[in-house]
């Protein structure tokens, strides 16, 4: 089985890599993909190293990572590798490998519709969504999506789509590129913050909490907002409350629209936040990824969890299996399905608000004992039931049933 599986990687991850290693742009795209894979970002190589015994012949590509797809079209052929849209050079690379399966972890609706046009070895398209699922027409040219998070199985589903749960996983060979150290940090959270409907507002409000009582050291790209983007949050909020005004002192909404540039402001149902929180900001550190975020989760004697406002009831996202993975204490928020994954206060730290998070962490900080106990159980579950060797023979069943079909 030919499978195809095409992602995207965050641009500032993509930015942080090649200036961390500038030689690498220079060379062939064997010698950068295995950098890029060895650094261990999102699914890297995962999925072809877990389904190679299950007879899969399998290419993993990161579409958006332009020093290595140019070095791709540039060793095949293509023409004006140096200028052609990064979108190009993906159709070819699927058309060059003729897979039966491709694999489209990406929004871009006019890639898929161009791969599934010019590829006809194609049998099924899956396709892959976290907790917050994106306003994008990619769903209606996808055949299966997968997600880890069954709030958004059932959302596709009831929105007409077919859709199917798989959890998310770890990949054990990332152990040994860690430095084996003693931890130095006490609690960790690594993760976004972003402040809207269906993100991180629950976390916004935990980590706050947390930050009055423990020391928690906090890795995020919020750390990168720039003074203008603060600058233009402040305007907007400005100009929020002038419309507001002016609506409570009986001027029509439908005039207001009308105003030049400031027109759409009038429809705003609630007042615009800054980027970051003032309160986070100063207890930010730069984010981290790759191999760079596992170390930080290794070298934490406890990281924290704490799930997206699209998913308040079951517990789905990647870190749980990234700290327990790498053998560090597990302190996520609490979901309906936990007991599932880990046995809560064995294999994990499990919190309900952010009082019993605070209670939990110091008792643990008082009794090293049990902490390293709980942190070697959550490991052992980890290697045990959530590997990708173990969702990869998920993933073929799911394959192998829908191609029968």
């Amino acid at each position: 089985m030919k499978l195809f599986v095409l992602s995207t990687a965050y641009p500032e991850y993509i930015r942080q890599f090649y200036i961390k290693r500038p030689e690498a742009a220079g060379k062939g795209y064997a010698q950068q993909k295995a950098v890029l894979d060895y650094d261990s970002f999102g699914w890297a190589d995962f999925w072809t190293h877990a389904l190679h015994s299950l007879g899969y012949d399998t290419m993993q590509v990161t579409a958006n990572v332009e020093p290595l797809q140019r070095a791709w079209a540039a060793e095949n052929g293509m023409k004006d590798s140096g200028r052609l849209p990064l979108n190009r050079i993906a159709v070819e690379q699927v058309k060059r490998f003729k897979p039966e399966v491709l694999w489209f972890d990406d929004s871009n609706e006019s890639l898929l519709k161009e791969i599934r046009s010019e590829v006809p070895s194609i049998r099924l398209v899956l396709g892959w969504v976290g907790s917050a699922l994106s306003q994008t027409g990619v769903w209606r040219q996808i055949d299966l999506i997968l997600s880890c998070a069954p709030e958004s199985v059932e959302r596709l589903r009831q929105a007409g789509f077919r859709a199917e749960h798989l959890h998310h996983a770890f990949e054990p060979r990332i152990i040994e590129r860690l430095a084996e150290r003693p931890a130095s940090i006490g609690l960790s959270f690594i993760g976004q913050i972003i402040r809207g409907s269906q993100f991180h507002l629950e976390r916004e409000h935990i980590l706050e909490e947390l930050l009055v009582e423990l020391e928690l050291q906090i890795f995020s790209p919020s750390a990168d907002i720039t003074l203008l983007q603060e600058i233009k949050a402040v305007i907007r909020q400005l100009v929020y409350s002038g419309m507001s005004s002016a609506k409570a002192v009986g001027i029509p909404e439908e005039l207001l629209r009308k105003l030049p540039k400031l027109g759409a402001a009038a429809g705003w149902k609630e007042r615009p936040l800054r980027p970051v929180n003032p309160k986070l900001k100063p207890h930010i550190k730069p984010p981290v990824f790759g191999l760079e975020m596992y170390q930080i989760i290794k070298d934490s004697k406890m990281t924290l969890n704490i799930h997206a406002d699209s998913s308040p009831t079951f517990a789905s996202n990647m870190r749980l299996y990234e700290t327990t993975g790498v053998g560090t204490c597990l302190i996520t928020d609490w979901r309906q399905n936990i007991g599932e994954l880990f046995e809560p206060d064995k294999e994990i730290i499990t919190y309900s608000c952010p009082e019993e998070c605070i209670e939990k962490v110091r008792y643990l900080t008082n009794h090293p004992g049990q902490l390293r106990d709980i942190a070697k159980a959550g490991q052992a579950r980890t290697m045990k039931e959530h590997t990708f060797a173990h969702r990869a023979v998920q993933v073929d069943e799911i394959i192998s049933r829908r191609l029968r079909s």
